[in-house]
């Protein structure tokens, strides 16, 4: 089943929507963490615990920004895919991809066949199939 242009129309305000969502979080981690000294996350009084503590919420901070930028990719190739026609097309197959996988996970680019297909072929990196 095609998308309609209304249906192909909701998504895409879904997409930006979030997308708007991620960028505002973003810009509010990143003026945290300036105004974030590792002074201020150790405080006065610095020992291993203090160090390795700070040290793993920088990791964490980090990790949630790296989360957060594959995340706006994502939206952005679902946006140039709304763009170009070819949003609910699994990229695998050329198949529809379900409206209920869209409204679940709006950046889907392949059919759940193909996905689970996908997720066995390369769940672990580096080991042999």
């Amino acid at each position: 089943m095609e998308l309609t242009i209304k249906r192909t129309q909701e998504f895409r305000k879904l997409i930006q929507g979030r997308r708007e969502q991620l960028v505002s979080e973003l810009l509010e981690d990143v003026a945290r963490s300036r105004d974030e000294s590792y002074a201020s996350v150790a405080g006065q009084v610095t020992d291993l615990g203090d160090e390795a503590l700070a040290d793993l919420l920088s990791d964490l901070d980090n990790a949630e920004v790296a989360r957060d930028m594959r995340e706006i990719r994502a939206l952005d190739a679902a946006l140039a895919r709304v763009a170009d026609g070819s949003y609910g097309e699994c990229v695998d197959c050329g198949g529809d991809i379900g409206v209920e996988r869209l409204r679940a996970y709006p950046t889907a680019e392949r059919c759940i066949r193909c996905q689970e297909v996908h997720e066995k072929t390369f769940a672990h990196p580096g080991e042999p199939r």
